[in-house]
């Protein structure tokens, strides 16, 4: 009778032990399993440098309007990642700093690639000659990047050079 009590608890080491070895869960690089962490996705600053790259050799082979579509292409998804790096720099305020700090960083950057987009497109479309396009592209530009960058200045005298205004900019 004692024998039969021992056995649930013979089984119950037993068992314990036998299954602790089935499932090896270990990741060797956790970084083969985020997706968007490998370059060329959909979501990611390398992306929207892929786009405006593609876009330039369009360029250079003499085809504006696929140049055009990759650089909204480029525009489109740089915008998308500025609004969700902004909320999510939100989200965490007051929670945990590193996590806003890594999204200014990445939203400053992806606004200067924006910029770069703008550029690119108000270019081709002054080339194509729809400044009326190409304006507020620009002034997108000054906004987002402030007057006193360079990226700001450039687009200003662009606005300068079209007519748009007037008023010399000395900041």
């Amino acid at each position: 009778m004692k024998f039969l009590k021992l056995i649930p608890i013979l089984l119950i080491c037993l068992g314990n032990s036998y299954h602790r070895n089935l499932v090896h869960a270990e990741v060797k690089n956790p970084n083969n399993y985020k997706v968007l962490s490998i370059n060329n996705k959909n979501l990611s600053i390398s992306n929207v440098e892929y786009y405006l790259g593609k876009g330039d050799e369009f360029i250079k082979n003499g085809n504006l309007d696929k140049a055009k579509d990759s650089f909204l292409d480029a525009r489109k998804l740089a915008k998308q990642l500025a609004s969700f790096y902004a909320d999510l720099n939100t989200a965490f305020k007051g929670s945990d700093a590193r996590i806003p700090n890594e999204m200014q960083r990445k939203g400053k950057a992806i606004l200067k690639i924006l910029a770069e987009s703008n550029k690119r497109l108000a270019a081709l479309y002054i080339k194509n000659e729809k400044p009326e396009v190409a304006v507020p592209l620009l002034i997108e530009t000054i906004r987002i990047m402030s007057p006193n960058s360079s990226e700001g200045k450039e687009a200003y005298e662009k606005l300068i050079q079209l007519g748009f205004v007037e008023t010399q900019y000395k900041g």
